[in-house]
């Protein structure tokens, strides 16, 4: 068959590669002038570190699979995030574990007693969560929500944590030891060359044609077997709904002689910082050696109409809205929509790589037949 692929992402890339070693004609297009989407890194030119470009992308993953996968095509170097915060004057280590907890209450507490403490000062009124604030409150008390949620998430999403769902936090991270790596994933690291390079083996193949500065139009689905489309959900239809609501990131890019703050990611919890975090790139590959440093300050705000959309908002106007849109994707023939965009849903690397090959494994069983969404938005 003759397939289309809308967007050199990780989606189009894995799909696109997958269906082109079964045999079918394979072309993606994207509007940017550079494959691999919002996980696009590139060597800085004054420096030589490896930037991400879009924002750092840290690969995190408990599926051996999709680990043995990525690592198929590139060298993954061991790295765990580490985050640190700057709150209220001082530096901390999140997310919140037992370092943070007696830095911060100026204590010795070993992890049992943490636990007590914590369970103490936590809003035992607060029987189910339904807000932000109500979670953040119910399992860390009023103290260290202001320190650490508060602000910051008021800056994040543009609005205040009592008008954002409890589920946006889940389980809310603490730990009672001595553990600051971010993430609890069994498989953890950076390609050693940057996600680019990987991206563009994934799409080495001889059915593959790539064309980028090239924008979808809707018209020329007619002219492929199947379109699998990881664009906005409501640009393919025209925003004919209205759009979707999306959080943007804008980013400051300063360089630095030497370290400038001696870890990868700082976030800042107090409200009147402007600025969520600094993310100093260097740190990303520290198997990597540079005199030089780039750093990039995130704002966050409401996305318009010629941003990159980063964060979908899915609170209630938008899940009604999305729903109107699922209703009129799942009646157009001929196309799958994938991929954070397609589905309107915030997506880790990871679970993109995952769903993309459910995707295409569903696609050669079925053909024609794949549903518009292999996983539904909803």
């Amino acid at each position: 068959m003759n397939i289309l692929l809308v967007g050199a992402g990780l989606s189009g890339a894995v799909i696109g590669r997958r269906l082109a070693e079964a045999g079918h004609t394979i072309t993606i297009i994207d509007g940017r002038d550079h494959i691999g989407g919002n996980c696009h890194t590139e060597r800085d030119t004054e420096t030589g570190v490896m930037v991400h470009v879009y924002g750092p992308h840290i690969f995190h993953t408990d599926d051996e699979e999709v680990w043995d996968y990525v690592n198929s095509y590139t060298t993954f170097m061991p790295y765990k995030n580490r985050v640190k915060t700057t709150s209220e004057g001082q530096v901390f280590s999140l997310p919140i574990n037992l370092h943070t907890i007696n830095q911060y209450y100026g204590k010795t507490m070993r992890p049992d007693e943490a636990r007590d403490f914590i369970a103490g000062i936590g809003d035992s009124s607060v029987q189910e969560p339904q807000t932000f604030e109500e979670q953040a409150q119910k399992f860390v008390g009023p103290d260290l929500y202001k320190a650490f949620f508060e602000g910051y998430t008021i800056k994040q999403w543009g609005c205040s944590p009592t008008e954002l769902p409890a589920s946006i936090l889940k389980r809310l991270p603490v730990r009672f030891n001595y553990d600051d790596n971010y993430f609890f994933h069994r498989f953890q690291g950076m390609p050693e060359n940057g996600y680019t390079p990987m991206i563009e083996a994934i799409l080495d193949h001889p059915s593959i044609t790539v064309h980028l500065e090239t924008w979808f139009d809707a018209t020329s689905a007619a002219d492929y077997d199947h379109v699998f489309y990881s664009g906005p959900l409501d640009g393919y239809f025209g925003y004919e709904l209205g759009r979707l609501g999306y959080r943007t990131l804008d980013f400051e890019k300063f360089t630095y002689q030497g370290d400038y703050q001696g870890c990868a990611v700082m976030n800042y919890g107090d409200r009147d910082v402007p600025y969520t975090r600094i993310t100093e790139h260097k740190h990303f590959s520290p198997w990597e050696e540079h005199e030089g440093s780039v750093c990039y300050k995130e704002f966050s705000r409401s996305c318009e109409p010629e941003d990159i959309p980063y964060y979908p908002i899915r609170q209630v106007k938008e899940k009604a809205q999305l729903s109107e849109y699922v209703a009129l994707a799942e009646k157009t023939a001929g196309v799958t929509f994938v991929g954070r965009l397609g589905t309107y849903r915030y997506l880790d690397m990871d679970v993109t790589i995952r769903e993309a090959m459910d995707t295409a494994a569903m696609f050669l069983k079925k053909g024609k037949d794949t549903p518009a969404f292999v996983k539904s938005p909803l």
